[in-house]
């Protein structure tokens, strides 16, 4: 089992910048894909950004050019910066790995960005 853990959400005013980080823990070895997803009020989860373990990314048409996401596999951390948020970029962002077919999910971290 993976534990992933969230950090640097927050409140930022509309075209500021934020960076999440995602530390994951446990069965780390052997995770496929991590990345991140994120859910507004009223609105299903979304894939926000992920990363394979051969380095290759998929973003979201909404943040491409945006967000960054990066992996550091010897620390087992995920990253997403964030530039030029808007207003709808606000929502609960979650953690997620895939291993062996099964996802882990960290708990959210509120991102908050304010017109």
């Amino acid at each position: 089992q993976v534990q992933l853990v969230e950090s640097g959400g927050g409140l930022v005013q509309a075209g500021g910048s934020l960076r999440l980080s995602c530390a994951a823990s446990g069965r780390t070895f052997g995770i496929n894909v991590i990345g991140w997803y994120r859910q507004a009020p009223g609105k299903q989860r979304e894939l926000v950004a992920n990363i394979n373990s051969g380095g290759s990314t998929n973003y979201a048409d909404s943040v491409k050019g945006r967000f960054t996401i990066s992996r550091d596999t010897a620390k087992n951390t995920v990253s997403l910066q964030m530039n030029s948020l808007k207003p709808e970029d606000t929502a609960v962002y979650y953690c997620n790995a895939v291993r062996q077919g099964f996802n882990s999910w960290g708990q959210g971290t509120q991102v908050t960005v304010s017109s």
